[in-house]
C-alpha cells in the first residue's frame, strides 16, 4: 500500500491532521493501535471545546472527528500498531503486523502514556485495583473507597468523576496546593465525597488478590498513614510515545522531539 501521507496516532491531533490533509485531495492513511480518540476519548465530559456550550463526552467528540476525517477520504486503520519506521529512498516504510506501508510523509501523533510512580504494589496490582483511566474502570468501584494520585487537571477531573461511583475519593498530592484549574479545585473542595492528603506521597499499595489499602507518607515529617482503599487511580504526568522515532529525529533526554522556531 502506498500513501502520500501516513498519520501515526488517532487522537485529536492525528484526526485533525487527517481532516486537513484529506481536504487537500492527497491519499491519507491514519494508523491507530487501538480505537481512535486517544486520551480525549477517555474523558467523561469536555466542557472547554468551542461550539459545545453544554459540553460533550470525549468519546462522542472523537467519533465526530473520525467521521469528518473519513468523509474527506482518510483511510483509518484501527488496531494497527506500528512496529517500526524505516527511511527509504522516496519516503518511509512503515511496518505493521498486517504488512508494510509506503508513504512519502509521516505525521507523527502517537501522543503520550501515563507515567508510573514506581512504588511497591503498583505493577503487582495493575488491573486488580490500580488503574490509569477512571472512565475505563470507574464503574467497577461502585460503593468502594478510592484514592487518586495527582493534583493537576486530569487528577481532579477524574476524582470528581469517580464520586459518581465511589463511597469516598481521597486525593493525594505531593504539593501543599493543587495545580488544577481553579474551577476544578472549587468543585472538588465542595464535593462531600472528596478528601485531601496534601503535601504527601503514595508510598505503597497493599492487598491480597486485590488492592485493600495504601500507605501515605507526609513529606514534612515522613510520618506514615494507612488508608483503606480498593482502587488507586494514578495521574502524575505522561511520557512521550516516541520510541519509533529513535534514529530518525533528535529526541531530548525525556524522549520529546527537539524542535526550533521553524519546526
Amino acid at each position: 500500500m502506498k500513501y502520500d501521507i501516513a498519520i501515526v496516532g488517532g487522537g485529536p491531533a492525528g484526526l485533525s491532521a487527517a481532516i486537513y490533509a484529506s481536504r487537500a485531495l492527497v491519499k491519507v492513511a491514519l494508523l491507530e493501535k487501538g480505537l481512535c480518540g486517544g486520551q480525549a476519548a477517555t474523558t467523561d465530559h469536555i466542557e472547554n471545546y468551542p461550539g459545545f456550550p453544554d459540553g460533550i463526552s470525549g468519546m462522542k467528540l472523537m467519533e465526530m472527528f473520525s467521521q469528518q476525517a473519513e468523509r474527506f477520504g482518510t483511510e483509518i486503520f484501527t488496531f494497527s500498531e506500528v512496529r517500526s519506521i524505516v527511511k527509504s529512498k522516496n519516503g518511509f516504510i512503515i511496518d505493521l503486523e498486517s504488512g508494510g506501508l509506503a508513504t512519502h510523509v509521516i505525521i507523527y501523533c502517537a501522543g503520550q502514556s501515563p507515567s508510573k510512580l514506581g512504588i511497591r504494589g503498583e505493577e503487582e496490582y495493575y488491573g486488580r485495583g490500580v488503574s490509569y483511566c477512571a472512565t475505563c474502570d470507574g464503574a467497577l468501584f461502585k460503593g468502594r473507597d478510592i484514592v487518586v494520585v495527582g493534583g493537576g487537571d486530569s487528577a481532579i477531573e477524574e476524582a470528581i468523576f469517580l464520586t459518581r461511583f465511589a463511597n469516598s475519593v481521597t486525593v493525594i498530592h505531593r504539593r501543599d496546593e493543587l495545580r488544577a484549574a481553579k474551577i476544578l479545585q472549587k468543585r472538588a473542595y465542595e464535593n462531600p465525597k472528596i478528601r485531601f492528603e496534601l503535601g504527601a506521597v503514595l508510598d505503597e499499595i497493599s492487598g491480597k488478590q486485590l488492592v485493600e489499602s495504601v500507605r501515605v507518607k507526609k513529606l514534612r515529617d515522613d510520618s506514615i498513614k494507612e488508608i483503606n482503599a480498593q482502587g488507586v487511580f494514578i495521574y502524575v504526568g505522561y511520557k512521550p510515545n516516541s520510541g519509533l522515532l529513535a534514529g530518525l529525529v533528535k529526541l531530548d533526554e525525556r524522549g520529546y522531539i527537539m524542535t526550533d522556531l521553524e519546526c
